[in-house]
């Protein structure tokens, strides 16, 4: 794979510093694969004292928004209860994916407690993190306090993807990986 470069023949970013990563943030389809391959994400809210506050929860995207599971009580619950402005960082640290990326969006969360009219969200949360037996999963979350987070995104805060940077993208040379056993960029 050929490393991207800079628009208007500048350096490609990493090449001399770190500082202008403009040229490496996520395409729309990077992006895409992100979320479809990592399960989980930092969820950031507001707690009672207007603080930010995180806490890591799996999730699955529907039509461009975010579906998490919870239950009545906890405490990233009760912050978008007070405040429905919230953060999604997802990272892809633990995937297979070569390279580090990451996308942060910022949006707006509503939380449903009737999920009797939401069976195809659990659906997909089931066959997203418990592929091999949904069914079981799927009993798990229709217990008595559960709920259903949607989170709208408004914007992409930020993004990032060190495969669009020259090298690894900390001063190293470029990482390689094996197709068909031998070494390829």
């Amino acid at each position: 794979m050929t490393e991207p470069t800079a628009p208007g023949g500048q350096s490609r970013p990493g090449s001399t510093d770190i500082e202008r990563l403009a040229h490496a943030r996520l395409t729309a389809e990077a992006a895409s694969a992100l979320l479809a391959e990592q399960t989980e994400c930092t969820f950031c809210f507001l707690d009672r004292d207007g603080a930010p506050a995180a806490v890591v929860l799996s999730f699955a995207v529907d039509d461009g928004r975010f579906w998490f599971t919870s239950v009545d009580g906890r405490v990233q619950v009760r912050g978008v209860q007070r405040d429905p402005r919230v953060s999604i960082v997802v990272s892809g640290t633990g995937t297979g994916a070569r390279g580090r990326q990451m996308l942060a969006v910022k949006g707006h969360a509503t939380v449903h407690r009737d999920i009797a009219g939401l069976g195809d969200k659990l659906d997909l949360l089931a066959m997203r993190l418990a592929p091999t037996h949904p069914e079981k999963f799927i009993d798990l979350l229709t217990s008595p306090r559960r709920l259903l987070i949607e989170v709208t995104p408004s914007e992409t805060v930020a993004s990032h993807d060190s495969r669009r940077l020259a090298g690894d993208g900390r001063g190293g040379p470029a990482p390689t990986r094996e197709v068909d056993g031998r070494a390829a960029t």
